[in-house]
């Protein structure tokens, strides 16, 4: 792939703080991603994560649906969320972009933001709506937009529905990772990297499979159990940040320091935190037969590489965390409908599909699932181009 249409790197002139944006690629005029908020964010990690976004529109294209991929974007603000100034530094970097979202870049939360932090921020900043770059490819704007703030409204068992759509299509990946290779899902015993919006929702969806969660890690360290943590238990433990109260914990759960996650005797490992979690110096702890990447980029390359050297198989990110932006778009276009169920059950069609075919290409052509996914990618982008039109 080429470079990004467009690369932008934003000073704040308070703080000296920076803030990016990329433009990976346009569709019809517009592009799709998140906004993230994190110390040491860069522009390489940013231009990275741009290129996923794309990818992950192309692979979730369906000429049958009405949601039409966008093209890849990505923003990102280098500052720990939890900085005092971190809000209004929020509504700087918008107000700054605010041309960009009005008219080509549809975003949202990411990691260190929630979607209710960036909606208050983009109404500061003087915007309609992060995603209203999007509403002139709409039939129907007004039930559009009703539509997608009723499934917003939805909650599950005390859970917004859009902290959920994420998850099911992780635990959706793991599930078909696993009867693709005839593991059954009892029994299974799974690691989670983080447990805020993804990580937490995974591993949800994951117990209630029948799989047992023996590890999670926080800002704290990791919290383990080798007969199965209470899930349920440590979600309502959370705060705002995913960061579990030690006082739930039961007797047998142990606390173990933060990277004890990466080794746990497990057959599947969910990195859903931050970026560049694995790398070469660390993957060789790592016991596990799958791991899921629920977080963006968190395998580095060449740590991918020494993993699958001895059998360790890396569902990539591009596939399995990509449920979530396609949920916006398939509530808002009118795929389905602001109802959880629905919601659930088109997740795991769409993301079943997606896997199986990105593991039967890995295993045709003999190589691994991102390249795989790379591989699907390629042959869509041509059609999406010459149909709805490509900037570069």
């Amino acid at each position: 792939m080429t470079a990004p249409l467009m690369s932008l790197t934003w000073t704040d002139h308070l703080t000296g703080r920076q803030g990016f944006l990329v433009v990976d690629r346009l569709v019809r005029g517009v592009s799709s991603g998140g906004l993230r908020m994190r110390e040491g964010c860069t522009l390489e990690e940013v231009t990275g994560l741009a290129r996923g976004m794309t990818m992950k529109e192309a692979l979730h294209y369906n000429p049958e649906g009405r949601y039409v991929p966008l093209g890849g974007a990505k923003g990102g603000i280098d500052c720990d969320p939890q900085d005092p100034g971190a809000y209004p530094l929020l509504v700087r970097y918008l107000r700054a972009m605010k041309p960009y979202v009005e008219h080509v870049w549809t975003t949202g939360e990411d990691l260190g933001l929630t979607q209710d932090l960036v909606d208050r921020a983009a109404a500061e900043a003087g915007l309609v709506s992060s995603v209203q770059a999007v509403y002139p490819l709409l039939d129907d704007e007004t039930t559009a937009r009703r539509r997608l703030a009723d499934a917003f409204g939805v909650e599950v068992d005390g859970i917004g529905l859009d902290e959920l759509v994420g998850g099911c299509g992780v635990a959706e990946s793991v599930l078909t990772a696993l009867d693709r290779a005839g593991v059954p899902h009892t029994g299974t015993r799974v690691a989670v990297q983080g447990l805020g919006t993804m990580g937490g929702a995974t591993a949800r969806f994951l117990t209630r499979a029948g799989l047992i969660v023996v590890a999670v890690a926080d800002i704290k360290g990791t919290i383990a159990n080798p007969a199965g943590l209470d899930v349920e238990a440590l979600l309502a433990a959370r705060d705002a940040y995913g960061t579990v109260d030690r006082a739930a914990l039961r007797p047998g759960d142990r606390e173990l320091p933060g990277d004890a996650w990466l080794s746990a005797d497990a057959e599947v490992l969910v990195p859903a935190a931050v970026s560049y979690a694995i790398d070469t110096a660390n993957q060789g702890r790592v016991m596990a037969r799958w791991i899921v990447e629920a977080a963006n980029m968190p395998v580095l390359p060449a740590a991918e590489q020494l993993l699958a050297a001895r059998g360790v198989t890396v569902l990539p990110d591009v596939v399995v965390n990509s449920g979530t932006n396609a949920w916006w778009w398939w509530t808002l276009f009118g795929d389905i409908g602001p109802d959880a169920d629905e919601a659930f059950a088109h997740i795991r069609r769409s993301m079943r599909t997606l896997v199986e075919q990105m593991l039967a290409r890995a295993e045709a052509d003999g190589t691994t699932p991102r390249a795989a996914a790379h591989a699907i990618v390629a042959d869509r982008l041509p059609v999406i181009a010459e149909r709805f039109g490509w900037y570069r």
